[in-house]
């Protein structure tokens, strides 16, 4: 595939293989079609021939060259793969477009220190599974660190003492850098509520207030986590952006997460 995808990467090659598709020709008449030279379209048709693309008969004094449509259509089945994949992803570059106009947006509107002071995010989620349950996805580590990373990125470290004065860190990784938060729990009741801050530790800082709040319903737990911005540099506008996105695949995870370890619990 490396080699068809290389051979084709030429514009001459592919203006060659399209007028083969109709039928053969030769070298001659290919030359004068394509305004090549005939040594020119000898050797494209000679690096076409190398990966199998076309074929070659001699006749007589004359070389005629076909289109093999077999490597051609196995090209075109990977392909076929890559574009559905593409297009069964394309949620995640919508979101990824709606990112860069939020950085856009709060980029212009970060004109001082403190600019994001008082900016409140809210979430919700339905949750099948009870408040005790969701309670220990909050306050283990261990399964802390499985669902608490947005895409593209890992846990370093995630701690979150479920106690008054507590010790609240996260610490996340990508291909680049390295983003560590630290804080405290401000308060705390076993299964119910959950209060504490994280401050973005380096240049681009700013300090997120959380309150988590779990409530059991019928269909499992019914979660509310409100965040509320303090402390905002200039620099923190990419950051502040991609809370309201954030915050919701990270949710999402814990959902996820939630129901793959109750499925293979169930199982065992």
């Amino acid at each position: 595939m490396n080699e068809i995808a290389a051979a084709l990467g030429d514009g001459a090659r592919w203006r060659i293989v399209e007028l083969l598709a109709g039928r053969p020709r030769s070298v001659g008449e290919l030359a004068e079609l394509t305004g090549l030279r005939q040594p020119q379209t000898t050797k494209h048709l000679q690096a076409l021939a190398k990966v199998g693309v076309v074929s070659v008969t001699p006749l007589g004094q004359r070389r005629v060259y076909a289109i093999d449509a077999v490597p051609l259509r196995a090209f075109a089945d990977r392909l076929e793969i890559i574009l559905d994949k593409v297009e069964a992803h394309a949620g995640e570059r919508d979101v990824l477009e709606r990112y860069r106009k939020a950085v856009e947006t709060e980029t212009a509107a970060a004109d001082r220190e403190r600019w994001a002071d008082g900016r409140e995010f809210s979430f919700e989620r339905l949750v099948p599974a009870p408040p005790d349950v969701v309670w220990r996805y909050w306050v283990e580590p261990e399964k802390l660190a499985d669902w608490w990373a947005p895409p593209a990125f890992s846990v370093v470290e995630v701690v979150l003492d479920p106690h008054p004065h507590g010790e609240a860190v996260v610490e996340f990784r990508d291909a680049e850098a390295s983003y560590r938060s630290e804080g405290h729990v401000q308060a705390a009741t076993e299964n119910e509520r959950l209060v504490f801050d994280l401050a973005v530790l380096g240049e681009a800082s700013f300090t997120t207030e959380y309150d988590l709040e779990l409530d059991e319903v019928a269909e499992g737990t019914h979660l509310r986590l409100g965040l509320r911005i303090t402390d905002t540099t200039v620099e923190a506008a990419p950051h502040i952006a991609g809370i309201a996105t954030g915050w919701g695949q990270v949710l999402d995870n814990l959902m996820d997460t939630i129901k793959i370890d109750t499925t293979k619990g169930a199982q065992k």
